[in-house]
């Protein structure tokens, strides 16, 4: 990507301040407990963690929420909790990072929660605590979600399979209507639901599981397109990891090369990639410009532990 002068840098930053991004998803609380391993339990063959440190982060859509408003951006996240601590957690974590929150609360369900207990910077256990949000509860979210289209300039739909978007379809044809572009993390091996959006972002294997395997770059560009047309798409971004990032359009293929750095952790990564991304297009970048700065912001992410977020320091320094 070409360095931006003072002026051009300067200039982005005061149209990232003015772009309104509407996140709707699957949120969740991740926990995460450190600790150190010194011996094995007598009960069983298992390690006995001791725990010294916890640390508690938004994540799923609610992390796409946080890194638009951490680079300076109006984020606002509408999804389905529980009506218990970790959404009054979550409500506080969303807050004090600047995003504008529309939590519909369902007494019925467990907010979702992932605890990793960790030692010596290694997973040793997840722990997962999920439920479906009730019908009731979805059809209002999706009165809430037109409401909210016309103070929208890009909506990005976080797709984690807990449920918060069953009405997905509804949502991409309404914002559509609205003539707001739609960007979708998509989840599971049938794209169908997401038809008409703007732009996809799956990552290599959530792509493998949709088109199959391919052969070679050309006939990854061959299954990458069919699929972007028969889904009526406007664009396909498919993010490799080592390999960067690939954008199909019906113009044409446009690649990007990952950004050279370690990687520490890919939790949240694909949050960073369509956080960003719907920033940038928000501000009024052009996809490709876009997605050159979240191809830089996921290669700054994967280098952080756990959920993390890219500062404006870190993405345009």
């Amino acid at each position: 990507m070409k360095p931006l002068d003072a002026a051009e840098l300067a200039r982005l930053r005061v149209e990232i301040a003015d772009a309104r991004v509407l996140v709707v998803g699957d949120v969740m609380l991740d926990r995460y407990w450190f600790g150190d391993v010194e011996r094995i339990s007598p009960e069983a063959p298992v390690p006995v963690a001791r725990i010294r440190k916890r640390d508690e982060r938004a994540g799923g859509a609610a992390n796409v929420a946080r890194n638009i408003a951490a680079l300076g951006g109006k984020a606002t996240l509408l999804a389905v909790v529980g009506d218990d601590e970790p959404a009054d957690t979550l409500q506080r974590l969303l807050e004090e990072g600047g995003v504008r929150t529309q939590l519909r609360r369902d007494p019925q369900i467990a907010t979702t929660v992932k605890l990793r207990v960790l030692a010596r910077q290694q997973q040793l256990l997840r722990i997962d605590f999920e439920e479906v949000p009730s019908h009731e509860v979805l059809a209002d979210k999706l009165d809430d979600f037109r409401a909210l289209l016309a103070e929208t300039d890009v909506v990005i739909l976080s797709d984690y399979g807990k449920g918060g978007l069953r009405h997905v379809d509804a949502m991409i044809s309404a914002a559509k209507l609205a003539g707001k572009p739609v960007l979708v993390d998509p989840k599971g091996d049938d794209y169908s639901h997401y038809r008409g959006a703007t732009l996809l972002t799956p990552n290599r294997s959530e792509f493998r599981q949709v088109a199959g395997p391919w052969r070679d770059e050309a006939d990854l560009v061959a299954k990458a397109q069919s699929l972007r047309a028969s889904l009526d798409l406007e664009a396909l971004l498919v993010t490799r990891s080592e390999e960067g990032m690939t954008l199909f359009r019906s113009g044409g293929v446009v690649h990007t090369p990952t950004v050279a750095r370690e990687v520490f952790d890919v939790s949240g990564a694909g949050d960073t990639v369509i956080g960003t991304l719907g920033l940038m297009l928000a501000a009024g970048l052009e996809l490709p410009q876009a997605m050159d700065w979240s191809n830089r912001a996921a290669g700054i992410v994967v280098g952080k532990l756990g959920t993390a977020i890219v500062l404006p320091e870190e993405l345009f320094g």
